[in-house]
């Protein structure tokens, strides 16, 4: 039997020669998980020793992180927005950029609210649900939220996650193409749908590409075709009030084509982008 500071020593000589960019923290956090404990305590106790069992299934995770399974699917869990969710291999795994997006759908909800209103709030592409969920537990006075997603597989995980954050009485989940399962029109909708094009494929981390659902991804050429369905459909009649707004995660290249796209499908439109932490392009807002 290896101690906590022997096992994770090795840990990350053999994840660093797998060539990860960081060894040492994600040998720990995979640790950690097998002994279901913080990070912290590794630090705090280093020769306590393994059990055989722990010391298998620590080993078996970590020969499958040097092939490049993404360290979320391995232990089931992300955190986002200080909230832990439930992630496995049907859905995207959460990125940070995605909070930009709760914040500022969290603004526009927020000032309806206070102006008296009780906006109608919609996610479309709902994945793992981390965005409506986000919402309903960030904004205990919305009464409830649609979610939508055409893979019945995400929405089970959704499910698991509304669950687990106590909110399944809240968020409804709808299962079908983009706006298509809407049973109102909407005040504010929101959308992480895929926007990686399939021409960028193969510049992808291979733990993205070989191990994340591409539907949830690839999007077309550019990564634009469900983009402009999604905005096609949200002009259909009977699918926004007046006044709604809409909040869509973009890829950092997409402003000019976007810009190009809404000037022509949707002219009326008043529309602008906002940056993420990094300073790139993430978010196109709509006021209609």
């Amino acid at each position: 039997m290896t101690t906590i500071r022997e096992t994770l020593t090795q840990a990350t000589q053999q994840l660093t020669q797998a060539g990860l960019q960081h060894p040492r923290l994600e040998a720990q956090v995979l640790l950690g998980h097998v002994l279901e404990v913080e990070r912290a305590t590794l630090y705090t106790y280093p020769n306590r020793q393994l059990t055989t069992e722990q010391e298998q299934r620590f080993n078996a995770l970590l020969a499958r992180r040097a092939q490049g399974e993404p360290v979320a699917y391995l232990t089931g869990h992300k955190e986002f927005y200080s909230l832990d969710f439930l992630v496995d291999r049907r859905v995207l795994i959460p990125r940070p950029e995605t909070e930009h997006l709760v914040d500022e759908a969290l603004k526009v909800i927020q000032n309806r609210l206070q102006a008296g209103q009780q906006p109608v709030v919609a996610d479309i592409g709902t994945g793992s649900g981390i965005i409506p969920i986000t919402l309903a537990v960030q904004e205990p006075r919305l009464p409830y939220l649609y979610a939508c997603d055409i893979s019945p597989a995400a929405l089970q995980v959704a499910h698991l996650n509304c669950q687990l954050h106590h909110v399944e009485q809240r968020v409804r989940l709808l299962q079908g193409n983009l706006l298509d399962p809407l049973p109102e029109p909407v005040d504010v909708l929101t959308a992480n749908l895929p926007y990686v094009g399939t021409d960028e494929m193969s510049m992808l981390d291979t733990d993205v590409r070989d191990y994340e659902p591409h539907l949830a991804l690839f999007s077309g050429p550019q990564g634009l075709d469900l983009l402009q369905r999604f905005l096609l459909d949200a002009q259909q009649p009977g699918k926004l009030k007046p006044g709604a707004t809409l909040l869509l995660e973009i890829g950092y290249q997409q402003r000019e084509p976007l810009t190009q796209l809404l000037q022509k499908i949707w002219p009326s439109a008043a529309f602008h982008f906002m940056q993420d932490y990094g300073g790139y392009d993430r978010l196109l807002c709509i006021n209609t």
